[in-house]
């Protein structure tokens, strides 16, 4: 197993900047905003001797309330699993009565610890961590996260502190597999979380009766029959008119990219609410990007037949361009219906990424064709001649012939429904491109033989003598 060394601290003292720089990713969102991270964030160490977990956490405080103290749970968590602790401290702010309390709680755990002066490099580091000493964690360790200085020999350090076992044993899974990665998104409080928490059997998740409490994406590994995923919990996208915090608009683009990560996308849709614009606009973003896709509507068992009724009118209205996606109804607070979805995700992602023989493809074609033959253009007609797979997830079909610059929205989408019934695929978009032969002898001017060239003139002659 890889050790896992687990990043704690106060609010806004650098933890997500250095997860940031020990994976060499900007998985962490990062901002000048006191308790922005809510979840715990995992991911592999890039920086040091060999691959390790590294674990971002939720600032932690004397006061916990609301939230904050659901924060507080993910992070004692995130302490019980670790192997090693990096306890954050803020070089600007000094030694503060918080960070007293959090040592004292911190050594009652009894785990490795080290302690990390962060912010380091405004100031010479030995007057950086000289009021640190008081702390009695032994020699702090002068850093800056944003800059990357002394963050080598810290991991060294942590490494050398160690049991031989976890530093050697599969040191080289640093490329682990994450299986089929699934993003969860949907509108705020439409219970993206919960049902994550549902799917993995435990309160991974932080979850609150309250819009926006889940800020950054959070990728969750876990095994269920053997499979691997990697659920994706996104921050709830509102209408941009409404988005005016700064925090919020990078949630909103970490959001879009983990739908661009993401191989299935489950669609999160809040019964009570109904289906809004911001839906349709969501589910809009997801087909653009090509991700196949499952619905799920949440909260459905607290519903009347009248309420349920409107929902799938609306459903029909709103989102008939995604009648290829399956509907689940279920309720992730009491797990009804939750356990169906992964089995849809799989079938989702096997349409995404199936095989097609372009035999098979070509006679498809030649079938739609002669049902209901392409348009005039200018007189003559577009010829479609072949089609080969061009892609995988989403599936893309490579239709050759003439003139298919100029076939028709309405019958492109004639052909995506033919092979999308034909082919069985459920779950996942289809694209259509077209190509067209080049005509060898475009722009070239034909060059007349003499005798060509004598036959042209007696005829202009003759011509002339008429008039």
């Amino acid at each position: 197993m890889l050790p896992v060394i687990t990043l704690i601290g106060r609010p806004n003292v650098g933890k997500s900047t250095l997860f940031n720089r020990l994976t060499r990713t900007r998985d962490a969102l990062v901002a000048d905003f006191p308790g922005l991270t809510r979840d715990r964030q995992y991911g592999v160490g890039r920086i040091g001797p060999s691959p390790y977990i590294i674990v971002d956490t939720g600032g932690i405080g004397t006061l916990a309330e609301g939230v904050e103290a659901l924060m507080e749970r993910q992070v004692q968590r995130a302490v019980e699993e670790a192997d090693h602790l990096l306890f954050l401290v803020d070089a600007k702010d000094g030694c503060t009565p918080e960070d007293m309390e959090i040592v004292e709680r911190l050594r009652r755990l009894g785990k490795p610890l080290s302690l990390v002066v962060n912010k380091s490099d405004t100031t010479d580091p030995s007057l950086a961590v000289a009021d640190f000493h008081q702390l009695g964690l032994g020699d702090p360790w002068a850093v800056s996260a944003t800059q990357g200085l002394g963050v080598r020999g810290l991991i060294d350090h942590v490494f050398a502190q160690l049991p031989e076992s976890e530093t050697d044993e599969n040191a080289s899974d640093s490329d682990e597999d994450q299986g089929v990665r699934v993003a969860v998104v949907g509108r705020p409080n439409a219970g993206k979380s919960t049902l994550i928490n549902r799917l993995l059997g435990e309160e991974r998740l932080v979850t609150f009766d309250s819009p926006g409490t889940t800020r950054d994406s959070i990728f969750v590994p876990f095994e269920r029959l053997g499979r691997r995923y990697t659920l994706i919990d996104t921050a709830g996208l509102r209408r941009r008119a409404r988005v005016q915090d700064a925090i919020e608009k990078f949630s909103v683009i970490k959001t879009l990219q983990a739908i661009e990560e993401a191989n299935v996308v489950i669609l999160v849709i809040d019964a009570h609410e109904g289906i809004g614009e911001q839906d349709a606009t969501l589910a809009g973003h997801v087909i653009e990007s090509g991700r196949a896709v499952v619905v799920a509507i949440n909260k459905w068992d607290g519903l009347d037949p009248d309420q349920r009724e409107r929902v799938r009118d609306q459903f029909s209205r709103k989102l008939a361009f995604l009648d290829f996606a399956k509907l689940h109804r279920v309720s992730a607070l009491h797990g009804s219906g939750v356990g169906l979805l992964l089995d849809e995700v799989d079938q989702a992602y096997a349409n995404a990424t199936r095989d097609l023989a372009t035999p098979e493809l070509t006679r498809l074609l030649e079938s739609a064709v002669q049902e209901h033959q392409p348009p005039l253009v200018k007189g003559r007609r577009i010829k479609l001649r072949y089609a080969h797979q061009g892609g995988r997830n989403p599936p893309i079909v490579v239709i050759h012939g003439n003139q298919t610059d100029e076939v028709p929205e309405s019958y492109r989408r004639y052909l995506i429904n033919r092979f999308r019934k034909a082919l069985d695929l459920l779950g996942t978009p289809l694209r259509l491109e077209f190509k067209s032969g080049s005509n060898p002898f475009q722009g070239k001017r034909n060059t007349l033989t003499e005798r060509q060239i004598k036959h042209r003139q007696r005829l202009k002659k003759f011509t002339n003598r008429k008039r």
